[in-house]
């Protein structure tokens, strides 16, 4: 485990406040990373409160357990949030969960830690799995998924304009050596893809959208948006801390469907007033950090953190 990484949580206490806490709340932080929002839930939550802390990562979990774990009111997971309602059930709180959090992405020290392989900007082996022990690396996938897949991987989770020539390359690279180190796959995309777009490295898209899918990270956000809503108790919260279009794009969509309701089909005529809400309502605009927040951590510029109430 690497040392010495700081992660600073984004929008923490936008978040906590949105979370609207009680004492005795029982809350799920979905993605406990360094137990930054964990940390200041807790300080909110009275002797009778309760926190249920999820992560894939088994390294957050070891760290969260050695410096958390003497508090009482909280349950340490490793697991993804796709699991969330399973979990619940198991934990016997369905439907008695007051606050759901989710801060999406990877966290500052998987970033920072070059044997992770999430990051172009340090040389390591081409991992990038939450869950080092889970699945296929992104090395492995490389090296077998047809050139094909690995196009439309790029396009549908990194928006790569260049994908299919990311892609060829990629192919005719792996023929000649293994591509397993994110220093070497950064140094074909740089080669492949004309200067930089708005200052960004040549190849953030290319690392992000492998990320996302070797760890299936949109149909995990899917299932847990899903189960959140199921183990939310009537007036229970849920906050969502996304990182990029997609992700805030399918949140967005998830809490304006939910709030909605089902719709009859067309041309059947329906007045507003006779149009049953559905089980979220939206709680005000997105948020995103203000100039300060920024400035200190740069990794917050993209973030949007948007918020929905279960109804009664």
């Amino acid at each position: 485990m690497a040392e010495g990484l700081v992660h600073r949580p984004v929008l923490l206490h936008e978040a906590v406040q949105a979370l609207a806490l009680a004492p005795d709340a029982c809350c799920i932080d979905a993605t406990f990373g360094r137990g930054g929002h964990s940390a200041a839930i807790l300080a909110r939550l009275g002797p009778r409160g309760r926190l249920v802390a999820l992560d894939r990562d088994p390294e957050a979990v070891a760290w969260g357990r050695e410096r958390l774990g003497g508090d009482e009111r909280l349950q340490i997971i490793q697991g993804a949030f796709g699991r969330l309602a399973d979990t619940a059930r198991e934990l016997e709180i369905e439907g008695k969960v007051n606050a759901v959090l989710f801060d999406l992405g990877v966290s500052s020290p998987q970033l920072d830690d070059a044997d992770r392989g999430f990051s172009f900007q340090r040389a390591g082996p081409l991992d990038m799995r939450m869950d080092p022990t889970a699945g296929p690396s992104a090395a492995d996938w490389l090296a077998e998924a047809p050139e094909a897949e690995i196009a439309r991987v790029l396009w549908e989770y990194g928006e790569e304009r260049h994908a299919r020539r990311i892609a060829r390359a990629i192919v005719a690279e792996r023929a000649r050596a293994p591509l397993d180190t994110t220093d070497r796959l950064a140094a074909l995309v740089a080669r492949v893809v004309p200067g930089r777009r708005g200052g960004k490295h040549p190849a953030t898209r290319t690392f992000q959208a492998i990320r996302i899918h070797v760890n299936r990270e949109l149909d995990e956000l899917k299932a847990g948006l899903e189960g959140a809503l199921r183990v939310l108790a009537p007036g229970g919260r849920m906050v969502v801390i996304s990182f990029h279009s997609l992700e805030d794009r399918m949140v967005k969509r998830f809490f304006r469907e939910h709030a909605r309701g089902e719709r009859p089909p067309r041309g059947i005529p329906v007045r507003d007033a006779e149009l049953q809400p559905g089980p979220l309502r939206l709680v005000g605009r997105a948020v995103r950090p203000g100039g300060d927040e920024v400035a200190v951590n740069p990794r917050a510029r993209s973030a949007v953190m948007r918020v929905a109430e279960k109804r009664a």
